[in-house]
């Protein structure tokens, strides 16, 4: 009998943020992302700075888990726009994360290069962007993705039965209590339609103990021992057989600062877990061919790991998000057919959910959050930058096709 345990997935992404792009640069410069400010939109600063307090430390932490602990093992997701980044700012920290993977105990993901909601608006563009993904993971770590997560974890039962006919092995989802309704997040399902793929749920409590809760004093649990959270997930247990931990990379050290104890936590929990002998650490991949599935899950509405909600309303819940994302994927036949690479370029970097989530105009708990991932004084702010790159990227069009003499 397989031993339960826990599934450890961590999120890595960094978005190219659009700079202060005013109606005066449209037609003039093409550079949306390239911010030399002392602002949050300066990519580069960002980016260092989430290196030093997470991606360098955790990825040091984790290294020194592997080398003591011969069973411990986690699957990582890592966009294409954070390999970018990675490469033209911080290369030792892509290095870093390649030497994890070298272990053969580190799984990588699959998922959309840019990001993307494009799996919403445009299912070619969705498979051009998962190919491009798998590409540049397997030449840069030099494996092939044999799980699949979308964008936010947007999940319906339609991605499903899209993985399924890919091969994927298994698919990850948020364990949303609507939609399990009597099930546990902790099982193995078969996704609704499909034939051979499974479904891991994100057991979202647990998962956000560490994600959100851990450094709150006001929260009634904290400080958090690592005993406590191992007897939680013992009791989660006992109506399943793995407990799904997912959350973004970024918890460790930028969400979760290291003067609240959260890399110390980390080890000590991690390295208790793997010594036990009736408990065990498993990728996605594993855990989907180790378990057997519970039963079926249908989900045809989609779901998310976003806000109170759990749907798209992160990304699509006014006006704004919803007219930019409109105007944006109705450029996609010129923008392909144009075979320009830098137009492609910067159409797919406009696709990064982020910049949606940045105009969202949500209010209490939910607005606290985007507003703390916004580098924007306001969502009407990243709204205007965004409009004005796409009417930039409209007349590059239309100078695109008047100088190709008809090339469209």
């Amino acid at each position: 009998m397989s031993q339960k345990g826990t599934v450890l997935y961590l999120h890595v992404h960094q978005p190219w943020r659009i700079r202060d792009y005013s109606i005066f640069d449209a037609a003039q410069h093409h550079d949306y992302f390239d911010d030399m400010s002392e602002t949050e939109r300066n990519n580069r600063a960002v980016f260092l700075k989430v290196a030093d307090k997470s991606y360098r430390p955790m990825n040091n932490l984790l290294q020194k888990l592997l080398a003591e602990q011969p069973d411990f093992r986690f699957s990582l997701s890592i966009t294409g726009t954070f390999i970018e980044q990675a490469k033209r700012f911080a290369p030792d920290v892509l290095d870093s994360f390649k030497a994890l993977v070298d272990t053969g105990r580190v799984e990588i993901v699959g998922e959309t290069y840019h990001h993307s909601l494009a799996f919403f608006y445009s299912r070619e563009e969705f498979e051009r962007q998962v190919s491009l993904h798998a590409e540049l993971i397997k030449s840069v770590f030099g494996v092939e993705p044999t799980a699949f997560r979308n964008t936010e974890l947007a999940y319906n039962d339609e991605l499903a039965k899209w993985a399924d006919s890919r091969g994927y092995k298994a698919i990850l989802s948020e364990g949303w209590d609507p939609v399990l309704e009597w099930r546990s997040p902790n099982h193995v399902y078969q996704p609704a339609g499909t034939s051979s793929i499974a479904l891991l749920t994100k057991n979202y409590r647990l998962s956000d103990d560490l994600a959100f809760r851990f450094g709150n004093k006001a929260w009634e649990q904290w400080p958090l021992s690592v005993g406590t959270y191992e007897r939680w997930l013992d009791a989660s247990l006992e109506h399943g057989n793995v407990v799904n931990l997912f959350m973004d990379y970024e918890t460790f050290g930028e969400h979760q600062w290291e003067d609240t104890g959260i890399f110390g936590f980390f080890h000590d929990f991690v390295s208790r877990w793997a010594q036990r002998a009736d408990r065990a650490f498993y990728t996605v991949t594993e855990a989907a061919s180790t378990f057997e599935k519970a039963g079926e899950l249908s989900m045809p509405h989609t779901v998310t790991w976003a806000d109170s909600e759990r749907d798209l309303t992160a990304w699509l819940g006014n006006s704004m998000q919803q007219e930019s994302l409109k105007y944006l994927y109705a450029l996609e036949h010129d923008i392909i057919r144009s075979k320009d690479q830098r137009l492609m370029a910067d159409w797919r970097q406009l696709q990064t959910s982020d910049h949606v989530y940045y105009m969202c105009t949500k209010w209490f708990r939910d607005g606290d959050v985007h507003a703390y991932f916004s580098p924007y004084d306001s969502p009407y702010d990243a709204f205007l930058y965004f409009m004005n790159a796409l009417r930039d990227m409209r007349y590059r069009l239309m100078h695109y096709h008047s100088s190709s003499n008809g090339g469209f």
